[in-house]
């Protein structure tokens, strides 16, 4: 009996390289029971005899399919467009026809790993807004801004600094929780966003601030202020002044409707994010000094008159 040769079996209409392997050559002069001197083995069903398997080691075949997974990811997101303002609803929607449309962003790929669209809530006629980075990691959970750790500070803070915490309106600057999960570990770690969806997140803030038309924004911490001001932001540099309203516009989005944004909005004030306040090695005076830029927004408010300052 002569030795059998392996060939590699070409592929098919509708295989995959899963389907595509190795099959045994026919011996010469056999024909097989169709006549036709077929190939055994392969993807298809090309007459009888068994299959043979692929060559492979489990390994090897493991590796291969997290490679086509890998691929097929990539070729999905990178096709995956950067823009918020299709998934708007109409001009006439109010905060709750918007919250209800932001649960089913699909503006950039975070809404892929997040648990859900975490929106703004608050007093909706506020004069002031305080803009965060992201949802964190229990906000995620509980679909609400702020109500963790960072939250528990940030409820005090205006308070000390004399802006009564129910007549504000929070959100975030993206909407959805970034994170990286370290091997071998459970937690979900932040990551800061990148600008690209800040950007694309953006069309529901400028919607947020059209229906809530404060007085005056607090950016609280860098990406915030990225959000608004662009990368060349510092907050070190920045924080605690009132700095002048940048003009944000729609970006001519059907969903956002009223161009510009400036209209009521006096200015703007940069402070650390509280969660800065939670990893500072002295938190009394990190604390302090969030309240005391957050004083600067509070007097802004009394200069315009009415204002909540104690």
């Amino acid at each position: 009996m002569g030795v059998r040769r392996l060939v590699a079996a070409g592929p098919c209409p509708g295989s995959s390289p899963a389907t595509t392997g190795w099959a045994e050559a026919p011996r010469p002069g056999h024909r097989g029971r169709s006549g036709r001197g077929r190939v055994r083995g392969g993807c298809c069903p090309v007459g009888p005899g068994r299959r043979l398997a692929e060559r492979t080691s489990p390994r090897r075949r493991e590796r291969r399919r997290r490679e086509m997974v890998t691929h097929t990811t990539s070729v999905k997101r990178s096709g995956q467009g950067y823009d918020a303002t299709p998934f708007l609803p109409g001009r006439r929607a109010g905060l709750p026809g918007l919250r209800r449309a932001a649960a089913g962003c699909r503006g950039c790929p975070l809404y892929e790993d997040a648990t859900q669209t975490v929106f703004g809530e608050g007093d909706t006629s506020a004069r002031i807004l305080l803009l965060g980075e992201q949802p964190g990691d229990q906000e995620d959970r509980q679909g609400r801004p702020f109500v963790g750790p960072a939250g528990k500070v940030l409820e005090r803070a205006p308070a000390d600094a004399g802006i009564h915490p129910d007549g504000t309106y929070v959100t975030n600057a993206v909407k959805h929780f970034k994170f990286t999960v370290p091997e071998g570990r459970k937690r979900r770690i932040h990551k800061s966003p990148s600008l690209r969806e800040m950007t694309a997140c953006r069309p529901w803030l400028v919607a947020e601030l059209q229906r809530v038309r404060p007085e005056l924004v607090v950016a609280l911490g860098s990406t915030a202020g990225k959000a608004l001001l662009g990368p060349s932001f510092r907050v070190t540099e920045q924080r605690g002044a009132l700095l002048p309203w940048p003009g944000l516009d729609d970006g001519g989005g059907d969903g956002s409707g009223g161009g510009r944004v400036d209209d009521g909005v006096r200015g703007l004030v940069a402070t650390i994010h509280p969660s800065a306040v939670l990893r500072a090695d002295d938190r009394d005076a990190a604390y302090k000094g969030l309240v005391s830029d957050l004083r600067v927004a509070a007097h802004a408010l009394d200069d315009g008159g009415g204002g909540s300052s104690s």
